[in-house]
């Protein structure tokens, strides 16, 4: 999720935090490394220190908790990507197949929020149905095809702990790539494997810094200026991502009065909107992007809160995340939180802290940073030039990061096929000859409406969203069936 706008407006408000930049990796051999059994708290983790990113990974291996299908291997558990930095991740094999399927991390927005919510919620092996209180197997997980690793970044956020220095999306890849490096040095099979990012809301942020940071490293590698294990990144995609504040925020009114379910506001207050963005909002993203200042920044995104979405947010009843729900009614059902939270289900997993979904300390250097307000299209726009595959999809239910503004950001991305990209027509999507949403494709880009669903695509047209999945990882553009 991206943050509703009351959270990150005061969030504006709390004293600084000091970046620490990650440890750098140093040239090393692999013997270095350790392995062996720890018990802590009546829990027997299988411990692996990996030499080259000082980092220590501890984990359960087959806690029976969320994947049952027999012979399905599962791994649950923390690295040590800093000093006093536990970072949680959750790793399912592929149900078929797994020494051939390719791995994807997945990676859920905020800033701040787990990635629980889409293991849980969304296209993890297990969820929620019809009110009960114990999961039950996804016949749509995205593990049906590939190896999925769920990571809680940064620290703080649902089951990581420790000290969090991450401030802004940038001073994150370099942990996350740690973590990736510890994985690959503890499973050395997934070396090699063909791997993708899949990530929503925040991810606009995340996807393509994450993404270019991992290429920069690969290259790196290649250099012999930095030791780890090359990245075979093959594909990205971001669904309702936030991206660009300036094409998005703009887009926010375009959806309110035009989305295809109801208006949000009337034309009259969308007309004094859209001059409040011009005269107040736009300016002052102009001038964070100019200076690119913390305080400038966060100013402009503060301002753009306050002045253009709240008016929207306040004009009528709506969920955010899906406008034809009411504010007070957390849809999909947070069930799974509170089995997150059970001592069990705790035990079982090798959890360490309390579960957060989303809590408010992991995000507050971000606010102060203003990073909500930064750009990172230029960013997209390097990595959809490496040839990629790209998606950029999303439920048009959704206000925060809607449909809208995310197709004006696709059409924005410059790279090699921009212009046959701009001019595309869209086209029904289909599954089993059903429309399920319409779009668009030029080279290796591609943009997704999906029909009938909210913030959190897969949860409400999860056989459509795994079709797509499995087509973009596939190295293929989408296709109907």
């Amino acid at each position: 999720m991206r943050w509703s706008r009351s959270i990150s407006t005061a969030l504006l408000a709390a004293v600084a935090q000091t970046v620490v930049a990650a440890p750098a990796p140093s040239s090393s051999s692999s013997h270095l490394n350790k392995r062996y059994i720890e018990e802590r708290d009546g829990i027997a983790y299988n411990v692996f220190e990996h030499y080259e990113t000082a980092s220590k990974m501890s984990f359960v291996k087959n806690s029976g908790v969320c994947e049952t299908t027999p012979g399905v291997n599962q791994y649950s558990g923390y690295l040590e990507v800093g000093k006093n930095m536990s970072m949680w991740f959750w790793f399912f094999e592929a149900r078929n197949k797994p020494a051939e399927a390719p791995l994807v991390t997945w990676f859920n927005g905020g800033p701040g929020c787990s990635s629980m919510i889409g293991l849980f919620q969304e296209h993890g092996p297990c969820q929620f149905y019809n009110n009960a209180t114990e999961p039950s197997l996804n016949p749509w997980s995205w593990n049906n095809y590939a190896n999925m690793l769920y990571v809680d970044q940064p620290i703080g956020t649902g089951f990581s702990y420790g000290d969090d220095p991450v401030n802004s999306t940038v001073t994150a890849a370099p942990y996350v790539w740690n973590l990736l490096q510890a994985f690959y040095a503890s499973f050395p099979e997934y070396a090699c494997r063909d791997f993708g990012i899949f990530t929503e809301s925040y991810g606009g942020h995340y996807g393509p810094e994450f993404a270019h940071y991992i290429q920069d490293q690969n290259a790196a590698i290649d250099a012999g200026t930095v030791a780890g294990e090359k990245l075979a990144l093959k594909a990205v995609g971001i669904n309702n991502g936030w991206f660009d504040s300036t094409i998005q925020e703009r887009a926010g009114i375009e959806f309110a009065i035009g989305n295809s379910y109801r208006p949000l506001i009337n034309e009259s207050t969308a007309a004094a909107l859209y001059d409040v963005f011009d005269k107040r909002c736009k300016p002052a993203l102009d001038k964070c992007v100019a200076t690119g200042g913390d305080a400038e920044c966060a100013d402009a995104d503060s301002i753009c809160i306050n002045e253009v979405d709240g008016p929207i947010s306040a004009a009528t009843d709506f969920d955010t995340y899906d406008i034809r729900q009411p504010s007070k009614d957390p849809f999909p059902p947070n069930t799974y939180v509170d089995y997150l939270r059970r001592p069990d289900v705790m035990q079982k997993i090798g959890a360490k802290v309390r579960y957060e979904s989303c809590p408010n300390a992991p995000g507050v250097g971000f606010g102060r940073t203003g990073d909500d307000a930064r750009s990172f299209l230029d960013t997209l726009s390097e990595v959809v030039q490496t040839g990629m595959q790209v998606l950029l999809w999303a439920g048009d239910a959704d206000y925060i990061c809607n449909w809208m503004g995310n197709l004006h950001v696709a059409d924005a991305v410059k790279y090699a096929n921009a212009t046959q990209f701009g001019e595309a027509g869209m086209e029904d999507y289909k599954v089993a000859g059903v429309a399920k949403g319409q779009f668009k494709t030029a080279g290796n880009l591609s943009f997704m409406r999906v029909f009938e669903a909210g913030h959190e695509v897969p949860y409400y047209q999860p056989e459509a969203s795994f079709q797509v999945f499995m087509q973009i990882m596939q190295g293929e553009v989408p296709s109907s069936t």
